[in-house]
Parts: C-alpha cells; structure tokens; sequence
C-alpha cells in the first residue's frame, strides 16, 4: 500500500505566531487608510480604530469640518498621522479629487472604510423623486465611484470595506429605497473582488443591523426600537463598538482569505 503523501495542509505552519503578529499593538503600521463618512458616528470609530492599529488615516466628511478635525486629533493621539478631506461623494469629479490629495498627502492607499449614508424611512408610496435620488447618489453612485478610484490606485494586498445594512435581508418595511441602495453595494463588492483578486486585494461588505447611534434614532419611536430588540438574540439594539472590531479585523493581513463577503453583524437578528 503506498504512504500517505503529506499534504499542504500538513505543512508546519506558525498558526500562534499569526495571532500573536494579529494582536500586536500595531499590526498596520505603514499602510493609509481612507475613511469615507469619516465624521460620522461609525465612520468616526472607524478611523480612530485604524489609527489605534498604526495606520495613517484620512477623515473624509462632507460638511463636518469640526467633527472631522476632532477625529484627526483622536487618531493623532495614537502617534498617526492623519488629516481631513472635503469631499462630495455624489460628484465623481470631488471624489476624484479626494484620491489625488490622500495620495498626495499620505503617499497612497492600502485601505477603504466606505460609510457615508443618509437614512430615509417612508413607504414606497410617498417616496419623491428627489428622495429617491438622494438616497441613491450616496449610498450607491457615491460607493461604486470610490471603489472605481480604489481599483485604479489602491496600492496591493489592500483591503476594501462597505457599509451596507440588514436590512436588505429583512422584510420590515418603509425602507425600500435605502435598503435597496445599499443592496447594490453588496453586488458591487463580490464584482470588484473578483476583478482586482489577483492583486491581493480583498473587498468585502459589513452589514450591520439597527445600531444604538444618532443616525438610527430619528427614523424610529419607542415601540419600533422594542420591537428591533426583540430581533436579536440579546434583545437589545447593536452597538457601535459591536461593529468595529469586525472592521480592524478585516483590515489586517491575516484577513486575506475572506473577500467577496457580506458580514452581517446584527446579534442574530432574523433575516
């Protein structure tokens, strides 16, 4: 009978030295991070996240300049550079300019943190046109054009990350035009995986769902925030601080094998 021939898998591999090298203070020092929706209260984590973790970090924000320079001071705190950048992500011409000055500025991008959204809860019924097309220029021209500039100058072995929404799993109603936005950024990261793959590249979404901040609170009452509860295991609404650690992880290098992928990070909110 002929011997088992030893297999890849079988190969000595230093599996505690990937997580120890994973749990260092620093693990993306020397990479640039770009956060879209830096002033806003995911976006905002996000960035100091990064800058806790050693990357440099620019704070993308619309019209928040105060907010946006409070983030750079936070993320300078952790001894990054950082910096602030207006730009509007419903104008491809301002988000091509963004790019230019990150690169300019920073000497690069290795990683995207897209988080930009406006909320709009209404039946289809009583939906305007100019609602309709706001909610679209953000969340889905706005994503697909950073990812464009992401493909032609993200530096290889980056890491790419949207904010998409549990809601586009879930039938609860009145959010048909933001849902469905955002469920075209969730085709768009398994296209664009597939397209820069061969470049070490990952991009994956992370889908949260009803989070404990000032962007979900106006569109909700009471008795709807209970029954959102009620969803998840815990019985409780998701937190911020539930949310980021998923997006430092996928940040790192150790994170390569997962791309393509829509994370829901909702406390086992039924979908």
């Amino acid at each position: 009978m002929a011997q088992n021939q030893p297999s890849q898998s079988d190969t000595p591999v230093d599996i505690a030295g990937d997580v120890q090298e994973l749990l260092n203070d620093r693990p993306l020092d020397g990479k640039v991070a770009l956060v879209t929706g830096g002033s806003g209260s995911m976006g905002s984590e996000a960035a100091k996240m990064l800058g806790a973790l050693g990357a440099d970090v620019a704070v993308h924000y619309h019209s928040d300049v105060d907010t946006a320079a409070a983030v750079v001071d936070a993320v300078q705190e952790f001894d990054s550079t950082a910096t602030a950048i207006q730009a509007d992500v419903t104008d491809v011409e301002s988000i091509e300019a963004l790019y230019e000055q990150v690169i300019d500025e920073l000497g690069g991008v290795d990683i995207l943190i897209n988080t930009p959204g406006v909320m709009l809860k209404k039946p289809v019924a009583e939906v305007s046109e100019d609602e309709f097309d706001r909610m679209f220029n953000v969340h889905t021209k706005g994503t697909f054009f950073c990812l464009r500039e992401a493909a032609r100058h993200m530096n290889d072995d980056g890491r790419i990350l949207n904010l998409s929404t549990t809601l586009t799993g879930v039938m609860t109603g009145e959010y048909s035009v933001y849902a469905g936005a955002k469920a075209a950024t969730e085709q768009f990261t398994k296209m664009l995986a597939k397209e820069i793959g061969n470049r070490g590249i990952t991009v994956n979404t992370v889908a949260p769902g009803p989070v404990d901040t000032s962007f979900y609170h106006p569109s909700e009452t009471e008795e709807s925030t209970e029954f959102y509860k009620s969803l998840s295991i815990a019985n409780r609404l998701g937190k911020v601080s539930d949310v980021i650690p998923v997006l430092a992880f996928l940040c790192t290098e150790q994170a390569g094998w997962i791309t393509a992928q829509t994370i829901r990070v909702n406390g086992g909110l039924a979908n």
